[in-house]
């Protein structure tokens, strides 16, 4: 039996749907909104719980693989017509693709042997997703997100292509206690800082499990942060550049404390 079509834009799931596109009514409601139907294919087989898929017909035939995979996980699906879709749509050139799911809620686990990227108070949710998917490519254990953007912003689940749907995502309030929770199982924590006192990365050696805070990307790394971590580390610049963003920062900070060992035989 085919899904029942939507034609109106304002349709009360449509209405809803779309509502999730600002943060306040995702955090009200414990959903976010998914569009593109790899991502959405991501949470359906991950785990994520979707409650509704809202796709076109012509998308769920031209994604005919990833639309079997998410109808399956999906509580209820619905067909949508173009001009629906386009009420949903975050994105230029949608796929047409949408799916509603429920936020999920996870217990910070720590494996002592592991690495663990921290961003303290990132803003940009390109930079947190692009940071959750080198952290996944370079092998860290997971991702702990303290203050700052929302992990379900549409832009940082684009960005992160899938892997803050995919790999263990952490959210806790207090950056400087989870430095310490670390710290305290005997784990180096590494600040990247701006400073004159901070070591050359190349010089760092690292042996047993650990972290990485990455600093907001205005302020960086809070004092009362940077105070608990064991390690304070810089990237040496070449001519007249400063710094990185921290998406950049975090990539080159992560190959170079973990990614390589982890990564090459």
């Amino acid at each position: 039996m085919e899904p029942t079509l939507i034609t109106s834009r304002q349709n009360p799931r449509v209405k809803a749907a779309a509502a999730l596109l600002d943060a306040k009514e995702r955090k009200k409601t414990g959903l976010f909104l998914l569009e593109g139907a790899r991502l959405c294919a991501d949470a359906a087989e991950n785990g994520v719980a979707v409650e509704t898929l809202l796709v076109t017909p012509r998308a769920a035939e031209g994604y005919a693989p990833y639309y079997e995979a998410v109808r399956a996980a999906a509580e209820e699906t619905f067909f949508i017509d173009e001009t629906v879709a386009e009420k949903l749509s975050d994105t230029a050139a949608s796929q047409h693709f949408f799916c509603v799911c429920r936020k999920r809620e996870t217990p910070l686990a720590i494996d002592p042997a592991g690495f663990y990227l921290i961003t303290d108070r990132v803003q940009n949710p390109d930079n947190l997703g692009a940071l959750s998917r080198s952290a996944e490519a370079f092998g860290a254990a997971g991702l702990i997100v303290c203050g700052g953007c929302d992990i379900y912003s549409p832009k940082a689940l684009r960005a992160s292509m899938g892997a803050l749907l995919r790999f263990p995502v952490y959210r806790e309030a207090d950056a400087a206690g989870v430095v310490e929770t670390l710290t305290g199982r005997g784990m180096r924590v590494f600040a990247a800082l701006l400073s004159d006192t901070a070591r050359d990365v190349r010089a760092v050696s690292l042996t047993g499990g650990g972290a990485l805070v990455i600093g907001n990307e205005g302020a960086g790394v809070s004092d009362a942060v940077a105070a608990k971590c064991t390690d304070h580390v810089i990237i040496p610049m070449a001519g007249r550049a400063e710094s990185l963003n921290a998406a950049a920062a975090g990539a080159v900070l992560l190959w170079e404390l973990w990614g390589r060992r982890s990564t090459i035989n």
